[in-house]
């Protein structure tokens, strides 16, 4: 099969590691794989992987707009010279670009949702959700069927997969060169790599820190991501006077790098589909907690692959913090736990098998 990707960009985050493992799969398979995208620092482990990279302007949350316009206009012709069969979207720019697109050549298109979503007059008047469309957990595809009234026949629940092998044996570089040059000095280390959206829980995370360094000052705080709360949040780590122990990196090429230095791993989140970041954590054998809610209690088994707390619940997250930095044995365990859960359900084969049978069904299907 020939497929074409469309995604916003490339920068390091859940969607980018998502279609990393998944185009990489596929291909591995003997398929020929595009992505048409606004490039990102993630861009050259693509291209080392031997995707082939459409370079268009689609970082923008617009849906109609000159972006997705030039956009569609030069993807239209792409996808006629290469005969490309499959056009597979991820958000809602490129669902609006990838359901023009279908209809202009005639190849089928499909989405994944990647999480929950707002149901906005225009997307109920444009739904552009594809012939089928993938949900990323069985909460997805609930938050689809309900909210949406989609089709539930046109679902498909296909977990997003890890590639193992490829976190549970990175030989990065020493933790403590790292830890440098990221500008951490401060031992353990609890991480968490987002977007920073308030629906992430970041603000919980920073006012448990607050706690957790009264027991333990030596601890610092890594938070990866970028996103329209930085500003808010930097405020409140200074009206808090830990600024001094709460670090902030915009985004990493290769997430493997920051999970190294990461001792425990935290994702508080309010509404979560799945968490992939938390996946790849804990595919790395580290201690993670999360929030108890939508797809993190598909991942989390309280206490025994970790730990799970109320969202927004600071004071919890603060003990639990607080009760792993105590017992290094336990976030032994833990971690080996995760990496061992992680492999027999989420393997990178499982998910691509998956997928590619959703493509072979839409192309056997009438058009």
């Amino acid at each position: 099969m020939k497929i074409l990707y469309l995604a916003n960009h490339l920068n390091t985050g859940g969607i980018t590691s998502y279609l990393l493992t998944l185009t990489v799969g596929l291909k591995e398979r003997g398929h020929t794989v595009y992505i048409a995208s606004g490039g990102g620092e993630a861009l050259p482990r693509f291209l080392k992987e031997g995707i082939i990279h459409i370079d268009v302007p689609l970082k923008t949350k617009k849906e109609i707009g000159l972006q997705v316009a030039y956009s569609i206009l030069k993807l239209k012709s792409q996808i006629r010279e290469n005969g490309i069969e499959i056009i597979h979207a991820h958000s809602r720019t490129t669902q609006v670009a990838g359901c023009i697109l279908s209809r202009a050549t005639g190849a089928h298109y499909l989405s994944t949702c990647h999480g929950f979503f707002k149901p906005r007059l225009l997307r109920k008047i444009f739904p552009c959700w594809g012939e089928r469309v993938i949900a990323i957990s069985q909460q997805v595809k609930d938050h689809l069927t309900s909210d949406f009234k989609i089709n539930e026949e046109i679902i498909t629940v296909i977990h997003n997969g890890i590639d193992i092998a490829g976190f549970a044996d990175y030989a990065a570089g020493a933790k403590e060169e790292l830890k440098a040059r990221f500008g951490l000095t401060g031992s353990p280390i609890v991480g968490i790599i987002a977007r920073l959206s308030d629906v992430k829980g970041h603000a919980y995370l920073i006012q448990a820190m607050k706690a957790v360094l009264g027991r333990y000052p030596d601890a610092e705080l890594f938070i990866v991501g970028e996103g329209k709360e930085k500003e808010r949040l930097i405020k409140l780590v200074k009206a808090l006077k830990i600024e001094g122990s709460v670090i902030f990196v915009p985004s990493v090429a290769d997430t493997r790098d920051a999970l190294s230095v990461i001792d425990i791993f935290v994702m508080p989140s309010l509404k979560e589909g799945l968490g992939l970041a938390l996946m790849e954590a804990m595919a790395s054998g580290l201690a993670v907690i999360g929030s108890n809610i939508g797809g993190i209690r598909t991942l989390i088994e309280d206490n025994v692959n970790g730990l799970l707390v109320l969202p927004q619940d600071v004071d919890g997250l603060a003990g639990a913090i607080s009760g792993l930095i105590a017992n290094p044995s336990k976030r032994a365990s833990l971690g080996r736990a995760a990496q061992v859960f992680i492999s027999r359900n989420f393997s990178q084969e499982k998910m691509v098998s998956e997928t590619e049978r959703v493509y072979l069904e839409c192309l056997s299907a009438k058009h």
